[in-house]
């Protein structure tokens, strides 16, 4: 089922949800340049391999020194001892990523003088580690091409990073935003000049004026169907669509989606950018910091061009020197300060951030596929380094470590913190593995037992030579890490994090830690790791991408809100009658598919094989079967027994039938009970936007859709029941011989009612009884199951997206498109079904690296106990793009009364012993806290509530015979309400109170 090429699928199976097809195949045909090994541009070689570009040339004449080892996570200590070339050492690295991608390597000078023509061969040209003068000289070369050479340069020093992107005075996108159009139903359509058009139920339609749609399936104005107009918005849910007042009227029915236009981008040259530069805004609170660091930067460039050099680290007379090359801009002085300082040094982490971002723009230049950056973006580190000003400067001077970028950044006090941090990791994906990859530049963890990684998630850049044995992704992660840095000790589990393990993950083991990292791809697993750091008051770095959507979200004790401190609205869900009875868009059917492949090849077998486990013996049930006895769940075993195959034939014949039940009868019914002329009470028509009346289908051997439904239904139902098969049974030969001789009984129409209100739930299932002749046959099938003993067994077959031949999404694919049919609905390409039946978010290398450089950012400010205003939430998308850092939302207080008061983050604390009382609790609550507790509630037990009969008397008994403790469990976390200030008031909330068993908070 490769549809473009075989790496396409190999690189990034998720990529392709991104980017798609098209944007793949001329990745596919593309050739990179990209000069520049320093830890900017193997960031970016790392990110357009996983990518799939078809070859890259990674040019760089510089050699490895000890320095590299901590910002160039390619670079190892033997390339240092051996005086390799940075580009030797990298090249067949980057190689290893992604076997379908040409890397080739050139080491000639690239300098003022040297002859551009042979860049001709290549679609993009990066620059990284270049001067000024030789970026523009190849850039102005790059635009006068025909097509133009896309350019970008991008460049790091300290705490200063850049993007610059130049693609040509016409460079076209297919696609600005990526987003995937909707089908908007209609409502009602005017006949004007101009017309309006009206949204079914007032749904909003995110168009823009200007913008285009093309309308499908009105009924009445049909002239509209098939045609594109461009729109006028007058509210968010109606436009104008220009003159309709020569149509027909509007009857009812139809949709819209918007029409994905091209779009122009015109770009300026480099030097003619440099005067009066376009920057994105990431920082809505410093709005003149881009165009602060883009002077800044320009007199860096200045100052190597006189000096030959960068600034020296920490050197306060180069600092000034820089600071007076700006003297005629405005611009902030303790940015360009810290600037000089740092230039010399690397931050990894700002590097990576950066690095995400340069290579979209790569993409984006290749492919012609998302809006591309117009055309500077400015990104500072100041935050970061702010605080550490007042350390000497010795502090940041080189020790001939791999630490001596970094150092320059941050000083040794912090190198030394970040080596004895304890971090706890949980999710080892595509975010997980930049974020170890991070942590190993940072030596993060360099002491025994600091780092420990757990669950076993996808690893994005995983080896070649890890495939070949079977393993772990936690495991596997921990062995590439120590590639990049030896030192880091890191302890990989492979327990899932959940209240099942919280006996290894206990409270204990949260309060050893210094700060938990999450790279997870569910909002559960946040919560319950949320909840967890609450308690133990410990910070929390939580990112997650979606596509070119990213985030990351810090959360600090006592400064921030958590995680579980906001909520996302529920996600939708589809109302059972849609489901069932009236899908109208293509999520509908690949839905129901999902659930059919749920019910009858997992759901069923679970319930018949938990049945048989809960009886004493197959000749029990017979016997009370026979007596006409009612056993829990009997009704769908015997259903179940009644209709087993007991060879592959008939399981050819059960997937014809529900060919024939699914496709063909549930349309003839549903036109039975609502005819297409059917109306509803107002006189309007029942069959109108959104429900789209059924059409029978005919079934077609020789149509490969039928086919491919009736192999892949039979193989699964084969499975389950055990009954083997081989590759001959599957062919169309042997599936049409097997159906030549199959007899479909005649439709009878039923007259049961169907449901039609959107509020209703999915209803119990009714257990309609057997037919006399369905419990013989149950019987016999019992009895004859009860010598061999394999009736009484099913295999269930738990939904595996990821295995193209094990037939589910052939199953899943080929009814969800036979349903799409049925209704008029367009089907969806194996692809798409994948990724919807299988909830797969789509991921891509570049927003994964620029969450995780953002987040390690953060760790810095952390470890060194920042304040509030230092921290930044961020949230971006790549591919409008657009970037934006907020503050976290600060901590909110609660005050019970008078001067108490509490955050999630508090809790309060009593210590007992073995004779302490209820009694004597809330005593020790009332004098410690000087608020009067009236009600103790441990989990979902009221130990004590004084209106409930008899409480009073619990306040004699000890808590330990109120709560009785586990062996090992030191202390419990009691929710306690207290005394309102008024009569007739409700009772106070407060914090958790923690009960220790003991004086010492040992466990009893």
């Amino acid at each position: 089922n490769v549809t473009i090429l075989p790496h396409c699928i190999v690189t990034s199976f998720r990529q392709r949800y991104v980017l798609g097809d098209s944007a793949m195949h001329q990745m596919a045909q593309s050739s990179v340049f990209l000069s520049g090994m320093g830890a900017l541009g193997v960031e970016i070689a790392k990110n357009i391999a996983l990518a799939g570009v078809k070859a890259v040339t990674l040019h760089d004449t510089k050699l490895c020194e000890t320095w590299d080892l901590g910002c160039n996570f390619f670079i190892r200590r033997d390339d240092v001892l051996s005086q390799r070339k940075r580009v030797e050492a990298v090249c067949p690295r980057v190689s290893e990523l992604n076997p379908y991608v040409q890397v080739d390597m050139s080491a000639c000078p690239l300098d003022d003088n040297i002859d551009l023509s042979f860049l001709r061969k290549y679609q993009c040209v990066i620059l990284t580690e270049s001067s000024l003068s030789l970026q523009k000289r190849v850039n102005k070369f790059c635009h006068s091409q025909q097509p133009p050479i896309r350019f970008i340069s991008s460049d790091a020093y300290g705490i200063c990073v850049r993007v610059f992107c130049d693609f040509g005075e016409a460079f076209e996108v297919s696609d600005p935003t990526g987003e995937e159009p909707k089908e908007i139903f209609i409502q009602s359509i005017t006949q004007d000049n101009s017309g309006v058009v009206t949204c079914i139920d007032n749904q909003p339609h995110g168009l823009q004026t200007g913008q285009s749609v093309i309308f499908r399936e009105i009924n009445g104005m049909e002239e509209l169907n098939g045609t594109t107009r461009q729109v006028s918005v007058l509210s968010s849910h109606s436009f104008e669509i220009g003159d309709t007042s020569h149509f027909q009227p509007y009857a009812h029915g139809g949709f819209f989606v918007m029409v994905k236009t091209p779009q122009m981008y015109k770009f300026e040259t480099l030097e003619q950018q440099l005067s009066d530069p376009q920057v994105l805004i990431p920082d809505l609170s410093k709005p003149e910091a881009p165009l602060h660091i883009h002077a800044a930067m320009l007199a860096l460039d200045a100052f190597q061009e006189k000096h030959g050099r960068l600034p020296n680290i920490g050197c306060l007379e180069d600092a000034e020197a820089l600071l007076k090359l700006t003297e005629e801009i405005p611009v902030n002085a303790e940015l360009v300060r810290c600037l000089s300082k740092t230039a010399r040094g690397t931050l990894p982490p700002l590097a990576a951030a950066v690095g995400g971002i340069a290579s979209q723009e790569v993409l984006k230049a290749i492919t012609g596929k998302f809006g591309p950056l117009q055309q500077w973006f400015y990104l500072d580190a100041l935050e970061v380094v702010r605080p550490l000003q007042s350390l000497s400067a010795e502090e940041f001077f080189p020790r001939g470590d791999r630490y001596d970028g970094l150092r320059a950044c941050i000083g040794e006090s912090m190198l030394l913190d970040l080596h004895k941090l304890r971090v706890f990791m949980v999710g080892c994906g595509a975010i997980g593995c930049e974020m170890l990859k991070n942590f190993a530049l940072l030596g993060v963890g360099l002491a025994k037992n600091s780092g420990e990684v757990s669950n076993s998630c996808f690893i994005l850049s995983i080896r070649v030579h890890h495939r070949p044995r079977p393993y772990r992704k936690s495991t596997t992660a921990a062995e590439a890490t120590h590639d990049i840095n030896p030192d880091l000790q890191i302890d990989a589990h492979l327990n899932k994090v959940c209240p099942a393990t919280e006996s290894i993950y206990s409270d204990s083991f949260y309060s050893s830690l210094d700060v938990v990292v999450t790279a997870l791809d569910n909002v559960e697993a946040r919560r319950y790791v949320d909840s967890r750091c609450v308690c133990n008051q410990r910070p929390l770095l939580d990112s997650g991408t979606m596509g070119t959507k990213g985030h990351t979200e810090i959360i600090v004790p006592y400064l921030t809100e958590s995680y579980n401190s906001h909520r996302d609205p529920p996600e939708e869900e589809i109302p059972f009658c849609t489901l069932k009875s009236f899908p109208s868009v293509i999520e509908h059917t690949i839905q129901w598919a999902r659930d059919k492949f749920e019910s009858s090849f997992f759901h069923k077998p679970s319930m018949y094989n938990s049945f048989w486990q809960t009886q004493v013996s197959a000749e029990a049930v017979l016997q009370r079967m026979q007596l006409g006895e009612s056993m829990e769940g009997a009704f769908q075993v015997v259903k179940l027994l009644s209709r087993r195959p007991s060879h592959w034939e008939q399981c050819v014949i059960i997937a014809r039938l529900k060919f024939e039940k699914y496709f063909k009868r549930k349309a003839l019914q549903l036109l039975h009970s609502f005819p297409l002329d059917t109306r509803l009470k107002d006189g309007s028509l029942f069959w109108q936007s959104p429900k789209r009346p059924p059409t029978p289908t005919e079934f077609d051997l020789k149509d490969p859709l039928h086919f491919t439904f009736i192999v892949s239904a039979a193989r699964l139902f084969a499975e389950i029941y055990n009954i083997p098969f081989s590759e001959k049974d599957l062919s169309e030969d042997a599936v049409s011989k097997i159906l030549s001789d199959v007899e479909i009984p005649e439709y009878r129409p039923s007259e049961k009612c169907i449901e039609t209100d959107e509020t209703a739930k999915k209803p119990d299932q009714i257990k309609m009884p057997l037919s006399s002749e369905e419990e013989r046959e149950a019987i016999a099938q019992l009895e004859q199951a009860i010598s061999a003993d394999e009736a009484l067994r099913m295999s269930h077959l738990q939904f595996e997206k990821d295995n193209d031949s094990n037939g589910h999404i052939d199953f899943v694919t080929s009814a969800s498109s036979l349903r799409a049919r049925m209704y008029s609905i367009e089907p969806a390409d194996r692809l798409k079904t994948k990724r919807i039946a299988g909830k797969i978010i789509p991921a891509i290398a570049t927003a994964t690296a620029a969450v995780s450089g953002l987040v390690a950012l953060e760790l810095i400010k952390v470890v060194g106990g920042y304040g509030f205003e230092s921290f930044k939430n961020c949230f971006f998308n790549l591919a409008i793009p657009v970037m934006v850092l907020s503050e976290t939302a600060l901590v909110k207080r609660t005050v019970i009364r008078n001067n108490i008061s509490f955050t999630i983050w508090d809790c309060w604390t009593i210590f007992g012993h073995e004779d302490f009382t209820l009694s004597d609790f809330m005593n020790a609550v009332r004098e410690k806290y000087t608020i009067e507790p009236t009600m103790v509630v441990h989990g979902v037990k009221m130990l004590y509530v004084p209106v409930m009969p008899g409480h009073s008397k619990r306040l004699k008994l000890t808590m330990q015979k109120l709560i009785k403790p586990s062996v090992d469990r030191r202390y419990v976390d009691l929710t306690v309400s207290f005394a309102p200030e008024a009569d007739g008031d409700e009772d106070l909330p407060g914090p958790p109170v923690r009960y220790f068993f003991s004086p010492d908070g040992k466990a009893p």
